[in-house]
Protein backbone atom coordinates (compact mmCIF):
# COMPACT_ATOMS: atom_id res chain seq x y z
CA UNK A 1 0.00 0.00 0.00
CA UNK A 2 1.32 3.29 -0.70
CA UNK A 3 0.80 5.96 1.81
CA UNK A 4 0.37 10.15 0.91
CA UNK A 5 -0.11 12.34 3.78
CA UNK A 6 -1.52 15.17 1.39
CA UNK A 7 -3.96 14.52 -1.82
CA UNK A 8 -0.86 17.03 -3.40
CA UNK A 9 1.58 14.29 -3.24
CA UNK A 10 -1.00 11.61 -4.95
CA UNK A 11 0.47 10.71 -8.41
CA UNK A 12 -0.85 7.52 -10.11
CA UNK A 13 -0.67 6.59 -14.18
CA UNK A 14 -4.29 4.90 -13.51
CA UNK A 15 -7.80 5.06 -12.96
CA UNK A 16 -8.63 4.68 -9.27
CA UNK A 17 -11.84 3.81 -7.56
CA UNK A 18 -11.95 6.03 -4.59
CA UNK A 19 -14.21 5.88 -1.20
CA UNK A 20 -14.21 8.61 1.61
CA UNK A 21 -13.99 7.78 5.22
CA UNK A 22 -12.49 7.68 8.89
CA UNK A 23 -12.65 4.46 8.99
CA UNK A 24 -12.15 4.67 12.77
CA UNK A 25 -11.63 1.08 14.02
CA UNK A 26 -11.32 -0.32 10.31
CA UNK A 27 -13.84 -3.33 11.72
CA UNK A 28 -15.47 -5.55 10.53
CA UNK A 29 -18.07 -3.53 8.78
CA UNK A 30 -15.46 -0.79 6.95
CA UNK A 31 -13.95 -4.13 6.26
CA UNK A 32 -16.49 -5.64 3.62
CA UNK A 33 -16.53 -2.04 2.17
CA UNK A 34 -13.33 -1.85 1.58
CA UNK A 35 -13.56 -5.36 0.34
CA UNK A 36 -16.06 -4.10 -2.19
CA UNK A 37 -13.65 -1.50 -3.34
CA UNK A 38 -10.30 -3.35 -3.76
CA UNK A 39 -12.65 -5.63 -6.08
CA UNK A 40 -14.26 -2.63 -8.11
CA UNK A 41 -10.94 -1.08 -8.61
CA UNK A 42 -9.14 -5.24 -9.46
CA UNK A 43 -12.36 -5.49 -12.28
CA UNK A 44 -11.79 -2.25 -13.96
CA UNK A 45 -8.73 -2.43 -13.97
CA UNK A 46 -7.53 0.60 -11.38
CA UNK A 47 -6.17 1.28 -8.93
CA UNK A 48 -7.70 1.20 -5.23
CA UNK A 49 -7.57 4.13 -3.04
CA UNK A 50 -8.98 5.56 0.25
CA UNK A 51 -8.81 9.42 1.31
CA UNK A 52 -8.97 9.88 4.84
CA UNK A 53 -8.87 12.87 7.30
CA UNK A 54 -6.64 13.44 10.23
CA UNK A 55 -7.17 15.42 12.42
CA UNK A 56 -10.72 14.31 12.64
CA UNK A 57 -13.02 16.93 11.00
CA UNK A 58 -15.16 17.12 14.37
CA UNK A 59 -11.79 18.29 16.38
CA UNK A 60 -11.37 21.05 14.14
CA UNK A 61 -14.93 22.39 13.60
CA UNK A 62 -15.87 21.43 17.30
CA UNK A 63 -13.16 22.80 18.70
CA UNK A 64 -14.69 21.66 22.60
CA UNK A 65 -15.11 18.47 20.75
CA UNK A 66 -14.08 15.32 23.52
CA UNK A 67 -14.11 13.00 20.49
CA UNK A 68 -12.53 9.59 21.22
CA UNK A 69 -11.34 7.76 18.80
CA UNK A 70 -10.57 4.03 18.35
CA UNK A 71 -7.42 4.34 16.84
CA UNK A 72 -4.73 6.71 16.71
CA UNK A 73 -3.86 7.66 13.38
CA UNK A 74 -0.81 5.50 12.73
CA UNK A 75 -3.04 1.93 14.55
CA UNK A 76 -5.29 3.23 11.51
CA UNK A 77 -2.75 3.54 8.79
CA UNK A 78 -1.40 0.13 9.94
CA UNK A 79 -5.15 -1.76 9.84
CA UNK A 80 -5.44 -0.37 6.65
CA UNK A 81 -2.33 -1.43 5.34
CA UNK A 82 -3.48 -5.58 6.08
CA UNK A 83 -6.52 -5.17 4.08
CA UNK A 84 -4.58 -4.89 0.56
CA UNK A 85 -5.46 -1.57 -0.34
CA UNK A 86 -3.42 0.05 -3.40
CA UNK A 87 -3.39 3.74 -2.22
CA UNK A 88 -4.20 5.58 1.37
CA UNK A 89 -4.34 9.41 1.40
CA UNK A 90 -4.11 10.94 4.74
CA UNK A 91 -5.19 14.39 4.25
CA UNK A 92 -4.65 17.34 6.95
CA UNK A 93 -8.13 18.25 7.96
CA UNK A 94 -8.21 22.21 8.24
CA UNK A 95 -10.83 24.81 7.91
CA UNK A 96 -10.21 25.67 4.93
CA UNK A 97 -10.50 22.70 3.54
CA UNK A 98 -13.62 22.52 5.13
CA UNK A 99 -14.92 26.04 2.91
CA UNK A 100 -14.58 23.99 0.09
CA UNK A 101 -17.68 23.99 -1.98
CA UNK A 102 -19.48 20.69 -3.15
CA UNK A 103 -17.89 21.32 -6.72
CA UNK A 104 -14.50 22.82 -6.04
CA UNK A 105 -14.38 19.15 -3.96
CA UNK A 106 -15.19 16.50 -6.91
CA UNK A 107 -13.13 18.67 -9.58
CA UNK A 108 -10.41 19.72 -7.50
CA UNK A 109 -10.07 16.90 -5.43
CA UNK A 110 -11.75 14.11 -7.11
CA UNK A 111 -11.16 14.57 -10.47
CA UNK A 112 -8.18 16.59 -11.04
CA UNK A 113 -6.24 14.87 -8.11
CA UNK A 114 -7.27 11.78 -7.68
CA UNK A 115 -7.49 10.53 -11.57
CA UNK A 116 -10.75 9.13 -10.22
CA UNK A 117 -13.20 6.78 -12.53
CA UNK A 118 -15.49 5.90 -9.85
CA UNK A 119 -16.63 6.31 -6.19
CA UNK A 120 -18.31 4.03 -3.79
CA UNK A 121 -19.96 6.05 -1.10
CA UNK A 122 -22.58 5.26 1.12
CA UNK A 123 -26.80 6.84 0.11
CA UNK A 124 -26.54 9.53 3.02
CA UNK A 125 -22.94 10.97 2.79
CA UNK A 126 -23.38 14.68 2.83
CA UNK A 127 -19.61 16.58 1.27
CA UNK A 128 -18.87 19.58 0.61
CA UNK A 129 -18.85 23.69 2.54
CA UNK A 130 -21.75 22.90 5.79
CA UNK A 131 -22.18 19.38 4.23
CA UNK A 132 -25.18 20.15 1.98
CA UNK A 133 -23.82 18.46 -1.09
CA UNK A 134 -25.63 14.88 -0.97
CA UNK A 135 -25.85 11.19 -3.07
CA UNK A 136 -28.10 13.24 -5.89
CA UNK A 137 -25.79 15.91 -6.50
CA UNK A 138 -22.59 13.28 -6.88
CA UNK A 139 -24.22 11.37 -9.18
CA UNK A 140 -24.83 14.58 -11.08
CA UNK A 141 -21.31 15.50 -10.52
CA UNK A 142 -20.32 11.97 -11.81
CA UNK A 143 -22.45 12.57 -15.49
CA UNK A 144 -20.78 16.38 -15.49
CA UNK A 145 -17.31 15.59 -15.08
CA UNK A 146 -17.53 11.96 -16.50
CA UNK A 147 -16.99 9.40 -13.08
CA UNK A 148 -19.50 6.63 -12.32
CA UNK A 149 -20.87 6.81 -8.40
CA UNK A 150 -21.92 3.52 -6.79
CA UNK A 151 -24.04 3.78 -3.44
CA UNK A 152 -23.07 1.55 -0.79
CA UNK A 153 -26.79 -0.21 0.33
CA UNK A 154 -28.02 1.54 3.34
CA UNK A 155 -28.24 -1.76 5.33
CA UNK A 156 -24.13 -1.95 4.97
CA UNK A 157 -24.08 1.80 6.45
CA UNK A 158 -26.07 1.06 9.22
CA UNK A 159 -23.30 -2.39 9.85
CA UNK A 160 -20.89 0.11 10.23
CA UNK A 161 -22.57 2.70 12.51
CA UNK A 162 -24.24 0.23 14.80
CA UNK A 163 -20.50 -1.47 14.96
CA UNK A 164 -18.48 1.86 15.47
CA UNK A 165 -21.38 2.48 18.13
CA UNK A 166 -21.58 -0.71 19.82
CA UNK A 167 -17.68 -1.00 20.13
CA UNK A 168 -16.84 2.26 21.69
CA UNK A 169 -20.02 1.53 24.22
CA UNK A 170 -18.75 -2.17 24.70
CA UNK A 171 -15.43 -0.68 25.45
CA UNK A 172 -17.04 1.76 27.88
CA UNK A 173 -18.74 -1.15 29.66
CA UNK A 174 -15.63 -3.74 29.75
CA UNK A 175 -17.08 -5.86 27.29
CA UNK A 176 -13.81 -6.87 25.66
CA UNK A 177 -15.09 -9.95 24.06
CA UNK A 178 -18.39 -7.67 22.24
CA UNK A 179 -16.00 -5.00 21.25
CA UNK A 180 -13.00 -7.60 19.54
CA UNK A 181 -16.17 -9.93 17.96
CA UNK A 182 -17.24 -6.41 15.86
CA UNK A 183 -14.15 -5.32 15.58
CA UNK A 184 -12.82 -8.70 14.19
CA UNK A 185 -9.02 -8.19 16.06
CA UNK A 186 -8.68 -7.96 19.82
CA UNK A 187 -8.40 -3.49 21.08
CA UNK A 188 -5.36 -2.68 21.02
CA UNK A 189 -3.19 0.00 22.90
CA UNK A 190 0.04 1.23 21.92
CA UNK A 191 2.45 3.26 23.44
CA UNK A 192 6.20 3.99 24.99
CA UNK A 193 7.04 2.02 28.41
CA UNK A 194 7.93 4.66 31.04
CA UNK A 195 9.56 4.46 34.57
CA UNK A 196 6.23 4.87 36.71
CA UNK A 197 6.82 4.42 40.68
CA UNK A 198 7.96 0.85 40.63
CA UNK A 199 5.29 0.14 43.41
CA UNK A 200 4.68 -4.04 41.38
CA UNK A 201 8.02 -4.59 41.77
CA UNK A 202 7.82 -4.23 45.81
CA UNK A 203 4.85 -7.21 46.30
CA UNK A 204 6.31 -9.49 43.16
CA UNK A 205 4.28 -8.12 40.55
CA UNK A 206 6.86 -5.98 38.35
CA UNK A 207 4.86 -4.22 35.51
CA UNK A 208 5.72 -1.60 32.71
CA UNK A 209 4.11 1.29 32.67
CA UNK A 210 2.22 2.46 29.39
CA UNK A 211 1.89 5.95 28.34
CA UNK A 212 -0.03 6.64 25.46
CA UNK A 213 0.49 10.27 23.74
CA UNK A 214 -2.77 10.73 21.67
CA UNK A 215 -5.07 11.92 23.93
CA UNK A 216 -8.01 11.36 21.51
CA UNK A 217 -7.77 7.59 22.33
CA UNK A 218 -10.18 5.36 23.82
CA UNK A 219 -9.42 4.08 27.04
CA UNK A 220 -11.28 1.04 28.05
CA UNK A 221 -13.33 1.11 31.49
CA UNK A 222 -11.31 0.76 34.11
CA UNK A 223 -10.41 -2.76 35.50
CA UNK A 224 -8.07 -5.34 35.36
CA UNK A 225 -7.32 -7.74 31.87
CA UNK A 226 -6.23 -10.18 30.13
CA UNK A 227 -3.45 -8.93 27.22
CA UNK A 228 -1.00 -9.97 24.65
CA UNK A 229 2.08 -7.83 23.50
CA UNK A 230 4.59 -9.58 20.36
CA UNK A 231 7.91 -8.92 22.31
CA UNK A 232 10.52 -9.28 19.78
CA UNK A 233 9.55 -12.25 17.91
CA UNK A 234 7.62 -14.01 21.18
CA UNK A 235 4.19 -13.58 21.87
CA UNK A 236 3.54 -12.64 25.86
CA UNK A 237 0.43 -13.08 27.68
CA UNK A 238 -0.20 -10.56 31.14
CA UNK A 239 -2.21 -8.80 32.77
CA UNK A 240 -3.43 -4.99 32.62
CA UNK A 241 -4.64 -2.36 35.21
CA UNK A 242 -6.24 0.54 33.84
CA UNK A 243 -7.10 2.96 36.51
CA UNK A 244 -5.92 4.84 39.34
CA UNK A 245 -4.19 2.17 42.21
CA UNK A 246 -6.39 3.18 44.90
CA UNK A 247 -4.85 0.81 47.56
CA UNK A 248 -1.45 2.83 47.46
CA UNK A 249 -3.45 5.84 47.06
CA UNK A 250 -3.01 6.67 43.52
CA UNK A 251 -5.28 9.69 41.87
CA UNK A 252 -4.57 9.74 38.49
CA UNK A 253 -5.04 6.95 35.88
CA UNK A 254 -2.33 4.80 34.71
CA UNK A 255 -1.64 1.88 32.43
CA UNK A 256 0.46 -0.47 33.76
CA UNK A 257 1.03 -4.31 32.28
CA UNK A 258 2.58 -7.52 34.20
CA UNK A 259 3.69 -9.89 31.89
CA UNK A 260 3.88 -13.44 32.30
CA UNK A 261 7.13 -15.23 31.89
CA UNK A 262 9.22 -11.92 30.73
CA UNK A 263 11.91 -10.18 32.73
CA UNK A 264 13.59 -8.12 29.40
CA UNK A 265 14.09 -4.37 29.54
CA UNK A 266 10.87 -2.52 28.04
CA UNK A 267 12.19 0.77 29.07
CA UNK A 268 11.36 3.39 26.17
CA UNK A 269 10.19 0.64 24.15
CA UNK A 270 6.46 0.60 21.62
CA UNK A 271 4.69 -1.63 22.37
CA UNK A 272 1.57 -3.03 21.46
CA UNK A 273 -0.72 -4.54 23.69
CA UNK A 274 -4.07 -6.29 22.56
CA UNK A 275 -6.62 -7.05 25.33
CA UNK A 276 -8.31 -10.47 25.23
CA UNK A 277 -10.47 -10.60 28.39
CA UNK A 278 -11.82 -8.75 31.42
CA UNK A 279 -11.02 -10.05 34.54
CA UNK A 280 -12.68 -7.77 36.89
CA UNK A 281 -13.20 -3.79 38.02
CA UNK A 282 -10.52 -1.93 39.58
CA UNK A 283 -10.74 -1.79 43.86
CA UNK A 284 -9.55 -0.15 47.03
CA UNK A 285 -8.25 -3.13 49.54
CA UNK A 286 -7.66 -2.67 52.93
CA UNK A 287 -4.27 -3.19 52.79
CA UNK A 288 -1.27 -4.10 50.03
CA UNK A 289 -1.00 -7.94 51.56
CA UNK A 290 -5.00 -8.06 50.04
CA UNK A 291 -3.80 -6.55 46.84
CA UNK A 292 -1.28 -8.79 46.26
CA UNK A 293 -3.37 -11.90 46.92
CA UNK A 294 -5.92 -10.54 44.93
CA UNK A 295 -3.22 -10.56 41.93
CA UNK A 296 -2.50 -13.89 42.86
CA UNK A 297 -5.86 -15.17 42.23
CA UNK A 298 -5.91 -13.20 38.90
CA UNK A 299 -2.48 -14.59 37.83
CA UNK A 300 -3.96 -17.57 38.01
CA UNK A 301 -6.95 -16.63 35.77
CA UNK A 302 -4.43 -15.84 33.48
CA UNK A 303 -2.55 -18.58 33.57
CA UNK A 304 -5.74 -20.99 33.14
CA UNK A 305 -7.10 -18.29 30.19
CA UNK A 306 -3.01 -19.18 28.47
CA UNK A 307 -3.78 -22.89 28.89
CA UNK A 308 -7.05 -23.17 27.25
CA UNK A 309 -6.29 -21.34 24.37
Amino acid sequence: MKIFHSINSFKTDKKTVVTLGTFDGVHIGHQKIIEKLILNAQNNDCESLILTFFPHPRMVLQEQSEIRLLNTIDERIALLEKTGLDNLIVHPFDKAFSRLTAEEFVKNVLVDRLNIQKIVIGHDHRFGRNRTANIDDLIEFGEKYGFEVEQISAQEIEAVSVSSTKIRSALEEANINLANQYLGYPYFLTGFVRKGKQLGRTIGFPTANLKIEESYKLIPQKGVYIVSSKLGDKTVFGMMNIGVNPTVGGDSISIEVYFLDFDGDLYDQKIQVGLLQHIRSEEKFASVDLLKAQLERDKNTLISFVKNL
